[in-house]
Order: structure tokens, then sequence, then C-alpha cells
């Protein structure tokens, strides 16, 4: 991963550290149902950004790699690679 890809992964962790926290603070404080809900639905969102940020890296470097080279085996490898990780993502 590129530094600056990487550093901006690093930054939505932590944020999303940060928003875990904060909802791990609310379910102790037995607050509302809805609002903790609601910072769950946040954090999923932002979750979703950074798989998209990792993804779009790993498209544009790993896959565009694979993609060229002359070795059959290995671009089927990263077509299988990327179907697997989305069939199991749409599983959840």
């Amino acid at each position: 991963m590129l530094a600056e890809n990487q550093v901006e992964a690093l930054r939505r962790l932590k944020s999303i550290e940060g928003h875990v926290r904060g909802v791990i603070r609310m379910i102790e404080d037995d607050q509302y149902c809805i609002d903790i809900i609601r910072q769950t639905l946040a954090i999923q969102g932002a979750l979703e950004k950074l798989t998209l940020l990792i993804l779009e890296r790993h498209l544009r470097d790993c896959v565009i790699t694979a993609v060229r080279s002359e070795d059959a085996a290995e671009r089927e490898r990263v077509v299988h690679e990327l179907m697997d990780a989305f069939e199991i993502s749409c599983k959840l």
C-alpha cells in the first residue's frame, strides 16, 4: 500500500476505533437503543469507505499487475481472490 493510502487507512481506522469505544460507553451507560443503532450504522459506513479505499489500491496495483502478467494462473488467482472476498462479504 502506498504511504499516502496507508496514512489515510490508519486515520480512518483510528476514527472508527474512537466510534466503537463510544458505542461501548453508550451500551455500558444503557443509552437509548436507537442512538446506539445510529452510531453502529455510522461505523458500518466508515468501514465500507475504508474497504473501498483499500480495494481501489489493490485494483490499481496488484490486480493490474497480475492482469498484465503473462502468467495465466496468476491472472486466475487474483480473479478468484476477489470473487472469494466479495462472496464472503455478500454472505454477511
